[in-house]
């Protein structure tokens, strides 16, 4: 009797936590129930997106899933059922590639590299039309002060594979990966991290500094190509450009339905405000590659509209309110996730961004510091009690222009000057009515999901792009589509990664080598 009474007093409490996620007043949007609470499509109640830099597929992924092993470095042996993978050794690019510089290997000891050109257009010029021949010419990097081991601008054709790129790669034998997702678009961070959460580049309004390199076909465009700052955002670094971004994001349809979000940078916590109110994010951290500052404002893709923006950095009114609307806006610190996640408050979608020494990002940050934020991060979700019901999504927000072999389809056609990927000013032709400057899809980027109800040693071959991330989360929710010329609706679905009638089991690894905590020790 009493375990009955239990039973019911769960369900009343469950519909009416049901009732408060679904409403749009007020009082619902302050008070919001766990986010076990709300109606999803999925088993999935937490989706966690750990959104990197910087990284082609084939940078990471050349020829997964065989690794060379030599001794001194951490050891990876595939399961023999391992799926074929498209990559350099599946496509006989590996020994005869048309580039001018043949790929070759980089070991741990050469993690910290120089950063490659990834502009939008540069992009374009070394995919030469689908030859993807020109990459040392067009968007290769090197020289003096440069960590280029001699290669010069063929640096760009350098890949790492299971020794150094571990975790990622016993990652992939334990859950699920793509060997077919793009970018939503070309070019570098901004462009990708808009892609993320809007499936959309267009809208942005120059508000001051030189459009040059930052708006396609200036400021008249309005398609983001570069990298302008947040403008408004007080932790922008000084004489960068600057702009605003219009129409919908993910947070809007999020904050509708009154679920639980929230985006959680490093070094987003402000450490000295003025007596104006003005913030300074001063905070930093050193990786193999030196020190740099934590914070990125341009990887912050919600300080570019004006609705989900948190110019100032005010923290969250108090640690039970995160993921959900005052202040913050929905804008973090990375240690507000950590706090959420321990205090049992983990909101239903959560961004998170690292810290700038360990986002992967060639030139300020490497694979090993990238490692060892991952992995941290994936070991505590799965010694919480919120993880039988998530799924967390490792992408990253471009390639850098680090080669890889696969030609994109093109979805979004453009013709600026800034476009070069069918010859001179075009990416085919903008369609009436479109906006121009998205080409795309752009690179191939990794794509991992790691969950209880991700398929084991799973790869998935299925057009995926940053927009699918995008369209899980709207459809996981019952949110709904952006529209406003989103690429959500063209967006393949991630359906494939998950098997809903299984479960998978946990995957604990050492950080600094990234191999299974039971087998580290004998590398």
């Amino acid at each position: 009797m009493i375990r009955q009474q239990c039973r019911n007093l769960v369900t009343v409490v469950t519909i009416f936590c049901l009732v408060i996620a679904t409403g749009s007043n007020a009082w619902a949007n302050n008070n919001r129930c766990d986010a076990d609470s709300y109606s999803t499509s999925t088993p999935i109640k937490h989706v966690v997106v750990i959104f990197q830099e910087n990284v082609s597929f084939d940078h990471y992924f050349a020829t997964y899933p065989y690794a060379t092993n030599p001794k001194g470095e951490p050891a990876f042996h595939a399961q023999p059922n391992t799926p074929r993978v498209n990559n350099l050794l599946s496509s006989g690019l590996l020994d005869e590639n048309p580039n001018s510089t043949q790929p070759f290997r980089l070991d741990p000891t050469q993690a910290v590299t120089c950063d490659q050109d990834h502009d939008y257009g540069d992009e374009q010029k070394a995919f030469h039309n689908g030859l993807m021949d020109r990459f040392p010419e067009e968007v290769g990097t090197g020289g003096p002060g440069c960590a280029d081991y001699g290669h010069g601008t063929g640096i760009v054709m350098g890949y790492y594979d299971g020794n150094t790129v571990t975790a990622l790669w016993n990652y992939a034998q334990h859950f699920a990966m793509s060997d077919n997702s793009y970018g939503t678009t070309f070019g570098p961070s901004t462009p990708g991290a808009l892609n993320l959460v809007a499936g959309n580049t267009a809208g942005g309004t120059l508000v001051s500094g030189n459009p040059a390199g930052n708006l396609a076909n200036g400021a008249s465009s309005g398609a983001v190509i570069g990298d302008p700052r947040p403008a408004g955002d007080d932790c922008n670094p000084a004489n960068k450009t600057y702009v605003t971004v219009s129409g919908p994001n993910v947070g809007d349809l999020l904050n509708a339905k009154g679920v639980t979000w929230g985006w959680f940078q490093g070094g987003f916590a402000r450490t000295a405000v003025s007596s104006g109110g003005v913030a300074t994010c001063a905070a930093a951290s050193t990786s193999l590659a030196g020190t740099t500052g934590d914070y990125i404002a341009h990887h912050e893709p919600f300080q570019y509209f004006a609705q989900t923006a948190n110019l100032h950095h005010v923290p969250a009114s108090s640690n039970k309110m995160i993921g959900k609307t005052d202040q913050a806006n929905h804008q973090y610190d990375l240690s507000d996730f950590f706090t959420a996640l321990d205090q049992g408050n983990l909101p239903a979608v959560s961004y998170v961004k690292a810290k700038g020494a360990f986002d992967g990002h060639a030139g300020y940050s490497d694979p090993l510091d990238e490692q060892t934020f991952i992995v941290q991060t994936i070991n505590r979700l799965e010694k919480s009690p919120e993880w039988d019901s998530t799924a967390v999504i490792i992408a990253y927000d471009d390639s850098d222009g680090w080669y890889d072999h696969a030609m994109d389809p093109v979805i979004n056609q453009s013709d600026v000057a800034d476009d070069s990927l069918s010859g001179p000013g075009a990416c085919g032709t903008t369609p009436s009515g479109a906006t121009p400057g998205r080409c795309g899809y752009g690179p191939r980027l990794p794509l991992l999901v790691i969950s209880p109800y991700a398929r084991a040693n799973y790869v998935d071959h299925a057009i995926t792009d940053q927009s699918s991330i995008l369209r899980f989360i709207e459809d996981n929710w019952k949110l709904g589509r952006l529209g406003n010329g989103s690429t959500d609706e063209k967006a393949g679905t991630l359906d494939g990664f998950f098997d809903f009638h299984s479960k998978n089991s946990r995957l604990f690894l050492d950080p600094a080598s990234g191999l299974e905590v039971s087998q580290h020790s004998h590398w």
